[in-house]
C-alpha cells in the first residue's frame, strides 16, 4: 500500500508519517519535495507516484496572519485540498484531511456535533470550511476535525508555555475559551486504524466527517496551570509557578482573528464507528512533557 502524506514538516504530518510506515510505503512530502503553491506540481507528482490513499494534514494554520494574508490561507487550505480531490476522484482512491473547531462560531453550549451548522468567524476558518466542502466533492473521503493540537514536534501552545516558564515570572492567560487539547500522537493513532479499516474492507463505507479529540476538556487557564505544575513535578527549573498564572477574559487579551468561546467537539461517533479508545487530555500531555523534559 502507498500512502501519500502531505505537510510532514508539520506537528501532525510528522507524527502520521511516524506511526504509519508499518501499514505500507510512505510517501511523506514537505515543501522541499512538493510545492503545493502550484497545483500543475501536485498533479504531476500524483501521476507519478500513484499513491493507494491520500492523507493531508498540510495547513495554512496562523490564524491572526489569516486576517492580513487571506491569499496564502486559501491557496493551503482550499485549493490544496481541491486539487488533492480531483486526483483522489480520478485515481478512484480515498483522501483523509484535516480541519478544524474554527468551521463553528463557537456560540453553542454543548460540544458541537459533526452534524451541527458551520459559522466560521475568521478567514482561517472560513478557508478551513471551503477546503472540507472541495473534500466532499469526492465521495470515499474522511474528514478529521480536531482542536487544540500538541505534540513534541514543531510549534504549539504546550510547548510555548513551556518556554515561558522557564523565561517569565509570571504570565496572563485566557480563562474563558474552552477546549479539548489533543495530542498528534492521538491523531496518528486513529488515522491508523482508519487506514487499516479502509484497506481491509473493499466495501468500506464510513466515509464522511468525524470529530476526533482527547477525552475532557479545559480552558487555556487551567491548561496552562496543568502544564507548569506537571513540568515542576518532573524536574524542569522554571522562574514561575501556576500561581503566578494569572486568569484573564477575552476581552483583556484582543487578536486580529476571534476565537472560538467554545472549542469543544463531540467524539463519539469516531469512537463508536472505529472502535477507538482515546485518552484523557491530561495523560496525553504528561506523556508529551516527559518527553520534552527527560
Amino acid at each position: 500500500m502507498k500512502i501519500l502524506i502531505t505537510g510532514k514538516d508539520g506537528q501532525v504530518g510528522f507524527a502520521l508519517q511516524k506511526k504509519l510506515t508499518s501499514l505500507g510505503d510512505v510517501i511523506a512530502t514537505n515543501r522541499d519535495m512538493l510545492d503545493l503553491g502550484d497545483p500543475d506540481l501536485i498533479k504531476v507528482f500524483i501521476d507519478k507516484t500513484q499513491p493507494d490513499i491520500i492523507i493531508n494534514p498540510a495547513a495554512y494554520t496562523k490564524v491572526d496572519q489569516a486576517e492580513t494574508e487571506p491569499q496564502l490561507a486559501y491557496q493551503m487550505n482550499v485549493v490544496v485540498p481541491r486539487v488533492l480531490t480531483e486526483k483522489a476522484s480520478e485515481l478512484h482512491i480515498p483522501i483523509i484531511h484535516f480541519s478544524t473547531d474554527y468551521v463553528f462560531d463557537g456560540s453553542k453550549n454543548e460540544p458541537y456535533l459533526e452534524t451541527d451548522q458551520v459559522n466560521p468567524q475568521t478567514v482561517y476558518g472560513q478557508s478551513k470550511w471551503e477546503g472540507e466542502e472541495a473534500i466532499r466533492q469526492h465521495k470515499q473521503h474522511i474528514i478529521l476535525r480536531t482542536s487544540w493540537v500538541f505534540g513534541s514536534h514543531a510549534q504549539n501552545f504546550l510547548k510555548t508555555i513551556l518556554k515561558l516558564a522557564s523565561e517569565k515570572t509570571s504570565l496572563n492567560i485566557v480563562n474563558d475559551q474552552k477546549g479539548t487539547p489533543t495530542s498528534t500522537d492521538v491523531l496518528a493513532d486513529a488515522t491508523f486504524k482508519i487506514v487499516k479499516a479502509i484497506s481491509n474492507n473493499p466495501n468500506f463505507k464510513d466515509f464522511g466527517t468525524y470529530h476526533v479529540t482527547l477525552e475532557g476538556e479545559t480552558d487555556w487557564y487551567r491548561y496552562a496551570c496543568f502544564m507548569v505544575d506537571e513540568a515542576m513535578h518532573l524536574g524542569l527549573k522554571t522562574t514561575m509557578t501556576s500561581q503566578d498564572i494569572k486568569a484573564v477574559s477575552s476581552d483583556a487579551y484582543p487578536t486580529l482573528a476571534k476565537r472560538p468561546m467554545n472549542s469543544r467537539l463531540d467524539n463519539r461517533k469516531i469512537k463508536k464507528t472505529f472502535m477507538l479508545e482515546l485518552p484523557h487530555w491530561e495523560e496525553e500531555v504528561k506523556k508529551i512533557l516527559k518527553e520534552l523534559i527527560h
